[in-house]
């Protein structure tokens, strides 16, 4: 059935968790720096998700200066960025992103720019040709900015703009950015996004007759 929201007319995709299934290459990083510093690791998985690395790292060990988390934070990307081994497509992702072309969409991502196209290539699911990267936004997710950027730069009102996200901190930054969420797999579904689907393989989008577009659920 379609999605029962305002007309939508853009989507904005996550890609962590969202388009590309990297929790093997995320577990590994994080559980390794959360052993370094002492800290559990259960709980440190529990916060990293859809944020920058600083800023989780700012959250785990809050007494700890800014800079020493942006020096870490750059180390953090670059054994990311180096490691692809179990990266692959969230089932119906590549699909779903070739299904867009010519419709208004963009990538929303936490990431930087090159550990984007990094896992994009290692999942095999094409790059949008909007990339808001977290080279391009000042705050990260849960602020709203960069969902709120693609959708300035697709001249789309926010309102209109299907967010498709899986982390507790991308789910708040869209409905800070009065965006509807369709919530992708089981992280998503703890915070109770507008519609949930397991994962994209039956998830169709499709030109209206309008200018809007048609979303089409499991």
């Amino acid at each position: 059935m379609p999605v029962l929201t305002p007309p939508v007319r853009a989507v904005l995709l996550d890609m962590d968790g969202t388009l590309v299934n990297s929790d093997a290459v995320v577990e590994r990083c994080w559980r390794a720096w959360a052993h370094r510093h002492g800290l559990d690791g259960d709980t440190v998985m529990r916060t990293v998700h859809g944020r920058q690395g600083h800023l989780s790292m700012a959250l785990l060990l809050p007494d700890r200066p800014m800079e020493q988390n942006l020096a870490e934070n750059r180390q953090m990307l670059a054994e990311e960025t180096a490691d692809t081994d179990g990266v692959v497509e969230v089932p119906g992702a590549r699909r779903l992103v070739e299904s867009l072309a010519g419709l208004p969409h963009a990538l929303v991502t936490s990431a930087d720019e090159r550990l984007a196209r990094v896992r994009m290539a290692a999942a095999g699911v094409p790059l949008p040709p909007l990339m808001i990267t977290a080279e391009q936004v000042s705050a990260s997710k849960p602020d709203p900015e960069g969902f709120l950027k693609a959708a300035a730069e697709l001249g789309i009102t926010p309102a209109e703009c299907l967010v498709l996200e899986d982390s507790e901190a991308g789910i708040t930054a869209a409905r800070t950015a009065g965006m509807p969420v369709l919530g992708i797999g089981p992280r998503a579904a703890a915070h109770r996004p507008d519609h949930l689907v397991d994962d994209l393989t039956n998830v169709t989008i499709t030109a209206g007759p309008n200018g809007e577009l048609v979303v089409q659920l499991p």
